[in-house]
């Protein structure tokens, strides 16, 4: 990144993914934040002209607040990488990685961290039958922001009609009961514990329409579990190679202690919005918005 006393940021925003409007408002809220940090800020939807787009903008750095596919799977990391511009957030392999549930569960596995019995199956297969006992719940494997998740129930007369959007293949996953928990790391350090309460399912519009969900940070739960939340995020962080902020879920059984908390994923791209969790972490743990955006700049760099 150039030392020049302005620094110019192209903030990426938008996109082509499900995901888009979440985007676009974290981008503006970020771009905002930046300004008032001293930067020049250069706001650009991210389109197939992209690389063109910066190309000609020659920013020293960009920060992505892009969300969901090619966003956050490693595609515009690999352009980025290829066009030799420092950018925020992780890598190609962490995202990548971090995008696949499937594949994100088996880095946990391999780092000793507890996840849920899931598989993947066509969507004509989990159509057609109960591919699990019931409870279970469908998702795309590759998507995030709760984008098609369906809860199948015990008292279920069948299996889920899931919506033809749905991809060829999908996870389909042993429910978790219990609370929804989750902790953001930024560089090395796990910044607290949030436990999310809602009146139902933790779905999309709970996560980003003002009112869908109320957080509790710190979260007043028993030290072992905060603490245990605090290690999994940091060492999930850095079995997926992540690199600058992650934020990663959890679902807690409190019936079942420390056995009842179990990983769900690591979002590599976390909301940046007015309700999302993490800014929320950093302003409780003493690092303000416009703070927490700097630090992500700065924290840029090629072969992430």
């Amino acid at each position: 990144m150039s030392s020049r006393a302005s620094p110019k940021v192209a903030v990426l925003l938008g996109g082509p993914s499900a995901e888009r409007e979440v985007s676009l408002s974290s981008g503006r809220e970020c771009a905002a934040a930046l300004r008032g940090e001293g930067f020049e800020v250069i706001e650009l939807d991210a389109g197939p002209d992209l690389a063109a787009r910066l190309a000609e903008v020659a920013p020293d750095v960009v920060f992505n607040a892009l969300h969901g596919r090619w966003g956050e799977d490693g595609c515009v990391q690999g352009m980025l990488e290829w066009l030799r511009i420092p950018y925020t957030h992780s890598g190609v392999l962490a995202s990548a990685l971090a995008m696949d549930k499937e594949r994100t569960k088996a880095a946990y596995r391999a780092a000793g961290l507890p996840v849920a019995e899931s598989r993947l199956a066509s969507a004509a297969e989990v159509r057609a039958r109960h591919v699990m006992e019931p409870p279970y719940v469908v998702k795309p494997y590759n998507e995030g922001s709760s984008v098609g998740v369906y809860l199948v129930h015990e008292a279920s007369n069948g299996p889920p009609q899931l919506a033809p959007e749905m991809p060829d293949v999908v996870m389909v996953e042993a429910f978790a009961p219990g609370r929804e928990l989750t902790t953001t790391v930024m560089g090395d350090r796990a910044l607290t514990v949030t436990d999310i309460l809602t009146d139902g399912w933790y779905d999309y519009d709970a996560k980003y329409k003002p009112g869908g969900s109320r957080h509790v940070v710190p979260a007043e739960i028993p030290s072992e579990i905060f603490d245990a939340c605090l290690d999994y995020a940091l060492r999930a962080h850095q079995a997926l190679g992540c690199r600058g902020i992650s934020r990663t879920d959890f679902r807690w059984d409190e019936s079942r202690g420390l056995d009842g908390l179990i990983l769900l994923e690591t979002n590599t791209q976390p909301g940046m919005t007015p309700t999302s969790l993490s800014p929320e972490q950093g302003t409780v743990s003493g690092i303000p918005f416009g703070a927490l955006c700097r630090w992500i700049v700065e924290d840029a760099s090629c072969n992430r």
